[in-house]
């Protein structure tokens, strides 16, 4: 690693975010952290200090803020820091029918999820390409390999990041940059705490990942510059690998059962339109 060269980790303040971090720094990167909550990230930056002897940086951000995003990358060219390893991790699901959510939250699930996606990996990606190196590891989920009802708007953003993170890599092959999708299974977080999903209980526990091991499968998996993986043993990529290629007609009865709770959740507000000129609060 040059003395230069940063990790870039958003959503690092907990869970698979915050392993990736840990994981990069134990192999000697210099890590830039990236979440909302700054006193999160600082705590976490001065154990990695100590731990790994490594440079750590942090960078409070909404990633829902497009300009946020854009001046996130700035920011870190401007410390003369060059990204070569990006961690697209942030975000949150909603867990529950569209028509009953909230539209506000659901336009934030997409900034977050696709947009600061698109938008970071259209910064950084130049650049790695002018140097003939570095990698990119975009987050996505099992919840992509197929549509599921009461979770569809999250599971239409993550089949967009594996297949646009797909895409990539074929685009940069040969290159010396790689990028690789990392699609777990449902992982003990604090992100199960916050965004609640109830279908999480009628799952074996044998396909549960813990943090420690999606982060260790996906750094693995782009050391070998693999296009994609499902963290986890070969019983967990055997229950969710097949999901992608079932016809929909067989996958979506059976994630209709899975997701009922979901379904069934009481709306989060009822959803109103005002009239007059659209430019006024």
């Amino acid at each position: 690693m040059r003395d230069d060269g940063t990790a870039l980790v958003t959503g690092a303040s907990s869970g698979i975010g915050e392993e990736f971090a840990r994981q990069l720094a134990a192999k000697g990167y210099g890590v830039t952290l990236v979440a909302r909550r700054r006193e999160r990230l600082e705590a976490l930056a001065e154990e990695l200090r100590k731990a790994h002897g490594v440079r750590v940086e942090v960078a409070p951000c909404d990633l829902a803020d497009q300009d946020a995003c854009e001046r996130l990358v700035r920011d870190v060219e401007a410390q003369g820091l060059t990204i070569d390893v990006l961690v697209n991790n942030a975000g949150f699901g909603i867990y529950r029918a569209f028509a009953s959510s909230d539209l506000d939250r659901e336009f934030e699930q997409l900034a977050v999820l696709v947009g600061a996606v698109v938008q970071l990996d259209g910064l950084v990606l130049p650049g790695m390409l002018e140097r003939g190196r570095g990698a990119i590891i975009n987050v996505s989920s099992t919840a992509g390999l197929q549509p599921l009802p009461g979770n569809g708007t999250y599971a239409a953003c993550k089949a967009f990041v594996q297949l646009h993170t797909e895409a990539l890599h074929e685009e940069v092959r040969g290159t010396g940059v790689t990028v690789t999708a990392v699609a777990p299974g449902p992982v003990r977080t604090e992100f199960q705490e916050t965004s609640e999903p109830l279908f999480a209980e009628r799952l074996p526990g044998f396909v549960w990942a813990s943090a420690e091991r999606v982060a260790r499968d996906g750094l693995r998996a782009a050391e070998k510059g693999k296009r994609s993986v499902i963290p986890g043993g070969l019983a967990t990529k055997l229950f969710f690998g097949p999901n992608r290629h079932l016809p929909v007609g067989l996958s979506l009865p059976v994630a209709r059962r899975l997701m009922s709770k979901e379904i069934a959740a009481p709306a989060a507000g009822a959803r109103q339109l005002t009239g007059g000129d659209p430019g006024t609060p």
